[in-house]
């Protein structure tokens, strides 16, 4: 698995969105470059979909939604609607479940101002789809909270 470091991190404030509001339908949408390490994440109102790749669907978005009382951070990554095969989907979602640890932590930590200020959303569940055709690799998993991923971050900016 990748080490988070945060200095490879950018992130970008899409207008209304701030590092302090909204809640409801704050969206984040985190890319990254495979050949120089660095991590992109934009947070706003709606996804940023100059940063999502067409060809290789391999963003990570994720947004706040009000579900029983609380709110939740539903995720969810493109596995394949298709265009892959089973054999390279299953790559995919090995892929994407190794790599969600360090998508959360750059997501949780670029946005820690917000938490700071939400501190009760620190306890919320962090749910992923993994969106595919295929049955076996079409899932929803718990990911545990925003406190985890920020701690795991904030210990590892400071080794």
């Amino acid at each position: 698995m990748s080490k988070f470091n945060p200095s490879n991190l950018s992130v970008t404030f899409l207008p209304p969105a701030t590092p302090y509001k909204p809640v409801e339908e704050r969206k984040y949408t985190m890319t990254h470059s495979d050949e120089t390490g660095e991590l992109f994440l934009t947070v706003g109102y709606c996804y940023d979909i100059s940063m999502i790749n067409a060809e290789k669907h391999d963003e990570v978005l994720a947004e706040w939604v009000p579900s029983g009382g609380q709110f939740v951070l539903k995720g969810k990554v493109h596995v394949s609607g298709g265009e892959f095969d089973e054999q390279y989907s299953k790559v995919r979602f090995m892929i994407f479940q190794r790599e969600l640890n360090l998508a959360l932590t750059a997501i949780i930590y670029g946005d820690r101002i917000f938490f700071h200020n939400y501190p009760w959303l620190l306890d919320s569940p962090i749910y992923i789809e993994f969106e595919s055709i295929y049955p076996t690799y079409h899932q929803v998993l718990y990911y545990g909270t925003p406190r985890q991923y920020l701690a795991s971050a904030l210990k590892q900016s400071v080794s």
